[in-house]
């Protein structure tokens, strides 16, 4: 598909390709203050050396709809209240402190509600001092014989460091020595008893494998992040009571590195630890600091402070620093302080304090939006855009997040009860943040020159020095001249008198003569002595020079030797180097067929999952249609089920119903034959049908000498279970020979509760009036249950109908009614036998109503 691509958004240059290298999670650690008071409810218990766990306090869940969880949280180390400063130190400070001074950089950064501790952990207390005066000491007791001096390193404007040459650092050192200010203290200062007792630290740890072919020298810096804007700590401002002017913001840039920087800063190059330490007090002091409910010493602000270390190797002399830029390294260790969060409804702030809180809050809240953007990308392969610049501490570290140093946070929560929500999101804060990964940094590339030159040029002077004073070499000129002008003094003869008191004097003259004769003798023998000298240290200087030809021509034998040695690996270098080249070419080449058999792997898995879908898909839709058929066949099975039985049932029911007919028709018609002929039965007239009806019978009026019919009882399904029989009141008697009969009945006339306990079948007797004019009888049957609560109840099940039909409902084929029949056309008509025969009694057929009859006339 063709179209128009829409303009990408312009991307920063990448510093580095990003290899993917190896890489290491955040280090969280975590810090429980003590309790202020002994009798403060504790919310916070540390499990084990790297659980807590944290639980609602007494009271809380009664406000949270009765919720009482406890929640453990993890961290890479936990530090109970019983721990000192030096073993955090050891563990979380020392690592970064190694890096800083092998050339890597670190970030450390305390985290955690207003009175936590952070401010303690990271500055300490008088007699205890914290990981910040701990990690200058340890940088110095490192470095400290490897110093370069004052103004040999410089830094610029734009995040990089020079070497000067030797002139140009002495120009600055007398500049500084003449400026009137006073100056940061030397070893031989008295310290600021205000925090001398910090940086007393008496363990003396030091970094064991320090480079000592280079030299170092230590710069800091103070800045803090107030309302978002960054302020320098370090500054010099004039002072004017009249107009005082505010601290000038800062800015952000970035370097040709892509490192974040604060341009104009100060940054105060420091030679021992009691300079760093004054320094960092002096900017401390300045920090924004005030009193809230819930802290008397409340810090306002983040603060950074920035220990830069720059080193370079000295040359092969071994004697000054090599003036190369690009073997100067520069590291950085940031230790960040920063500012609480809190509640405003906790802290009672208002006006500033509130405007302080709520910029506090929101510098947080997007560090914790950076870290959880950052998890997101690396767990599930997104590639969102990180916001640093929504916030000044974010921006400004954001080039450790990716990949310029090693990260560590510790944090630092009070295990009392009134902290609990603020300490449970700091906890799950500190939880996603250790699963954020930071890239190693890489080591610094090695300068090439030989390693221990520095102390090989030092015995090589003392070894010289040795010989010169073993050969009578001058060791000192002071001693040296001091020695032959008391020789000269010594042997001289001391001079007479020169004053003459009388022109006729002849003895002053001769003697001065006489010793300044003796003096110019012994001058002659101290030249001779002199030119033997001269004489036997030209002849000690030939043999030097000899026997520095000879080590010269030595060494230019072993030079050329190593030269065809080096020739001859720079050959085996050219070739391996080839042969390296043939090798990427090989795997350039098969990675590019890796990626295309990569690419058809992946065409294929999908294929594949879309066809392995499709006959998912269709197995499923197979398996529907068969239990949709199942359910239908089955469903058509018991229909065809119920209907074959209601038919067969049906059917036999008829055919009991012809055979009962037929054997009522045969009984009928035995009695009928076997009747006298002398008697016949009276034929009512029409006269007296119409005026009285005829009385319900159940079958016609049997012969007197005829057997008696034998009445046929439907059989109860119910035999051998107790039945309630309800007859109401109201119903009329019927004079039918078939009667319902319910073996084991209690006959009630109305339903009760005593009667239902006692039976599980009930029965109820129900009379209406049909269409006809005839009374219907209906038994309506159900089953007696028990109900839950103690009671009983009737389902009913089936409904069995009684009625009677009268004969006289028919025509029959007789003369008008006015006028009466003849006896023998009577006689006639009901004599003859056949025409009796056809008066029978008949039960409706199909009928499953028991006892219920219907007479039918036929007429001939």
């Amino acid at each position: 598909m063709k179209g128009v691509r829409a303009k990408m958004p312009r991307r920063p240059a990448l510093k580095k390709p990003s290899p993917p290298g190896p890489k290491d999670p955040v280090g969280v650690y975590c810090r429980v203050r003590p309790l202020g008071r002994p009798d403060q409810e504790c919310c916070i218990e540390v499990i084990n050396e790297s659980t807590v766990q944290i639980h609602p306090p007494d009271g809380y869940r009664i406000f949270r709809n009765g919720e009482y969880r406890e929640m453990q949280y993890s961290f890479k180390e936990v530090f109970g209240t019983l721990v000192a400063q030096k073993e955090l130190f050891d563990v979380v400070a020392k690592p970064l402190v190694e890096d800083l001074i092998r050339g890597k950089n670190g970030l450390l950064f305390t985290y955690g509600v207003t009175g936590s501790g952070k401010t303690h952990t990271m500055t300490g207390s008088p007699g205890d001092g914290g990981l910040l005066p701990r990690c200058l000491a340890m940088i110095f007791n490192s470095i400290g014989p490897f110093q370069a001096k004052r103004f040999v390193f410089k830094l610029d404007d734009k995040n990089g460091v020079d070497v000067q040459c030797e002139v140009d650092a002495l120009l600055e050192r007398q500049k500084r020595d003449a400026m009137p200010v006073p100056k940061t203290p030397s070893g031989k200062r008295q310290i600021d008893p205000e925090f001398a007792d910090m940086i007393n630290v008496q363990d003396h740890c030091k970094v064991e494998e320090v480079d000592e072919d280079n030299v170092y020298s230590v710069f800091v810096s103070y800045i803090e992040i107030y309302n978002n804007y960054i302020y320098d700590l370090l500054e010099e401002t004039p002072f004017d009571l009249i107009k005082p002017k505010p601290p000038q913001s800062k800015i952000l840039r970035e370097d040709q590195n892509h490192n974040m920087y604060v341009t104009g800063c100060t940054e105060v190059e420091v030679k021992s630890t009691e300079e760093a330490f004054e320094v960092f007090w002096k900017g401390q002091k300045k920090r924004r600091i005030a009193n809230t409910q819930l802290n008397r010493e409340s810090s306002r602000s983040h603060g950074v402070f920035i220990i830069k270390l720059a080193q370079a190797p000295l040359d092969a002399d071994g004697d000054n620093v090599l003036q190369e830029k690009e073997q100067i390294t520069l590291s950085q260790l940031s230790l960040v302080d920063l500012a609480g969060s809190e509640r405003t409804n906790r802290t009672k702030a208002e006006g500033n304090r509130l405007r302080e809180a709520g910029n506090i809050n929101q510098s947080l809240m997007t560090l914790r939006t950076c870290i959880e953007v950052l998890r997101e990308n690396q767990m599930y392969g997104t590639n969102k855009m990180v916001p640093y610049r929504d916030s000044k501490l974010t921006h400004l570290f954001k080039n450790y997040f990716d990949g310029e140093g090693k990260v560590r946070m510790i944090v630092c929560v009070n295990p009392k009860a009134e902290d609990y929500e603020e300490s449970l999101q700091v906890m799950r804060f500190a939880e996603m943040t250790q699963e954020v990964e930071v890239a190693r940094p890489v080591d610094r590339p090695l300068c090439g020159l030989t390693p221990g030159r520095r102390f090989r040029n030092q015995a090589f002077r003392e070894e010289l020095a040795q010989k010169l004073e073993i050969r009578g070499g001058p060791i000192s000129g002071e001693t040296e001249e001091q020695s032959a002008s008391e020789i000269l003094l010594q042997n001289f003869p001391p001079l007479p008198s020169c004053e003459l008191l009388d022109i006729n004097d002849d003895q002053t003259l001769p003697k001065l003569t006489g010793v300044l004769e003796e003096r110019h003798k012994l001058r002659q023998k101290l030249s001779e002595e002199f030119a033997k000298n001269v004489l036997t240290f030209k002849t000690i200087l030939r043999e030097l020079d000899s026997s520095v030809m000879s080590k010269e021509n030595h060494f230019q034998g072993k030079l050329s030797e190593k030269e065809k040695v080096i020739t001859g690996q720079k050959t085996e270098l050219e070739r391996l180097e080839k042969k390296i080249k043939t090798l990427e070419y090989k795997i350039e080449i098969l990675e590019k067929t890796a990626t295309i058999y990569e690419e058809d792997k992946r065409h294929l898995q999908q294929e594949l999952e879309s066809k392995s879908q499709k006959l998912q898909r269709q197995a499923s839709d197979k398996r529907r249609l068969e239990a949709r058929l199942q359910g239908m066949v089955a469903e058509t099975t018991m229909k065809w089920e119920k209907e074959c039985e209601r038919r067969v049932a049906a059917k036999q029911l008829e055919m009991q119903n012809k055979l009962w007919v037929k054997d009522e028709k045969l009984k009928q018609l035995k009695a009928i034959v076997t009747e006298p002929k002398n008697e016949k039965p009276e034929r009512p007239s029409r006269e007296r049908d119409r005026e009285k009806p005829i009385p319900r019978s159940v079958s016609p009026t049997p012969v007197p000498n005829a057997p008696p019919v034998r009445l046929r009882h439907r059989r109860s399904r119910s035999a051998g279970e107790r039945w309630v029989d309800h007859k109401p009141p109201s119903n009329l008697p019927t004079d039918t020979v078939m009667q319902p009969h319910v073996p084991h009945a209690i006959t009630v006339a109305a339903a009760s509760e005593k009667a239902l306990a006692k039976c599980d079948k009930y029965m109820l007797t129900h009379q209406e009036l049909a269409s006809d004019g005839e009374i219907e009888t209906k038994l309506i049957k159900g089953d007696v249950f028990k109900t839950r609560g103690g009671g009983q109840a009737v389902q009913f099940t089936e409904i069995e109908t009684l009625k009677q039909e009268s004969p006289t409902g028919r025509k029959r084929r007789s003369s008008p009614s006015n006028a009466d029949p003849p006896e023998d056309a009577a006689d006639s008509e009901w004599t003859d036998v056949e025409t009796r025969c056809s008066v029978a009694v008949e039960m409706r057929a199909g009928s499953a109503l028991g006892p219920g009859y219907q007479h039918h006339a036929m007429p001939k």
